[in-house]
């Protein structure tokens, strides 16, 4: 933890936080943290293989970069105009087409700078990116899956297509090695987040790289799983909050969190129904399950709807500095 001073003088700590996922999930949750007088470390999943991040791997044998934008984008403090630049995805021209901008620039500084984690760290600066940006692995990484009828699948963009149920997924090479800086960010760490985001083919593939649930497991950090708002077809369909627990515990081992923050807001039936046309419904909050787990269940009303649900980035990142906050009390008092 770090300690500063404020206007008067007076010292406070500043809590130190790491955030694993990847995906639209993990840059909700740090546009909400940002705000708050935190250090935060995103820790982001690099098994994406569609789109412009996975043609960009493959031309430029490099890690995908589309997580990592999207977090860039989210932490950084910029004018709207910069990130709809960043964000900006080609509708023509040849070999540009489906190209988000943000991505070549990364590719760019890859490189200029002639290593993945730089050119992070480089457009970091250039973004005036509020927090430090860390890929889970600099290693090409494969996420494969294996189905409930013994079939694997290879690729996360393939894995959801499938139409079949996972029974676990694993990565290609197994235990790659953590960038540097990832498991010093968790040791150090007052508190560590996980989710919200797409349960196999963003979190697990983050804690299934060498070291690092070992090392989450170990930190005397506020450990907290925020879990989705509504279920994702081809990955966690039926499932409820406790479920996702466990599958990461099947795969890693238990009791890896304290705290499992949980939605229990019923959505208006109409958005009920505009889901279940995408085959999603809300995930049912099952507390007594997830305390059956050795997890404390946090509930509240997390939605935020615009023209797709969201989680209230403000109300969950509250509810985090709070739990960071009285772990520090705790681990101080002694």
């Amino acid at each position: 933890m770090a300690s500063k001073q404020n206007f008067n003088g007076e010292s406070f700590t500043r809590p130190k936080v790491v955030c694993i996922g990847g995906g639209t999930g993990l840059s909700v949750i740090l546009r909400g943290l940002k705000k708050l007088p935190i250090d935060i470390t995103a820790v982001v999943t690099v098994a994406d293989d569609g789109g412009s991040s996975g043609r960009l791997r493959n031309d430029l044998q490099m890690p995908p970069p589309g997580d990592i934008r999207n977090v860039l984008v989210a932490l950084a403090q910029t004018e709207p105009l910069l990130e709809s630049v960043l964000q900006y995805r080609f509708e023509n021209g040849e070999g540009l087409k489906g190209h988000a901008l943000g991505n070549l620039m990364l590719a760019a500084m890859t490189e200029i700078t002639g290593d993945f984690t730089k050119a992070v760290n480089a457009m970091s600066r250039v973004l005036a990116v509020r927090g430090q940006v860390l890929p889970a692995s600099e290693q090409d990484v494969v996420l494969m899956a294996e189905m409930t009828d013994g079939t694997i699948v290879k690729g996360e963009s393939q894995i959801p297509k499938t139409g079949k149920r996972i029974r676990r997924v694993f990565l290609n090479p197994q235990d790659p090695k953590p960038s540097d800086g990832v498991l010093r960010a968790i040791e150090e760490a007052d508190g560590i987040i996980a989710g919200p985001g797409s349960l196999y083919t963003s979190i697990l593939p983050n804690l299934l790289v060498k070291d690092v649930s070992e090392a989450i497991r170990a930190s005397q950090a506020c450990k907290v799983y925020v879990c989705n708002v509504m279920t994702q077809p081809g990955e966690t369909d039926g499932f409820m909050a406790s479920d996702h627990l466990r599958a990461i515990y099947d795969h890693v081992g238990e009791r890896l969190f304290d705290v499992a923050i949980i939605n229990n807001e019923v959505p208006p039936l109409k958005i009920q129904r505009q889901y279940a046309k995408k085959k999603q419904r809300m995930v049912i909050p099952d507390i007594e399950r997830i305390n059956k787990l050795g997890c404390h269940a946090v509930a509240d009303n997390l939605l935020l709807y615009q023209s797709v649900l969201r989680h209230d980035a403000d109300r969950i990142s509250a509810h985090i500095l709070r739990l960071i906050r009285e772990r520090m009390a705790q681990r101080q008092s002694g």
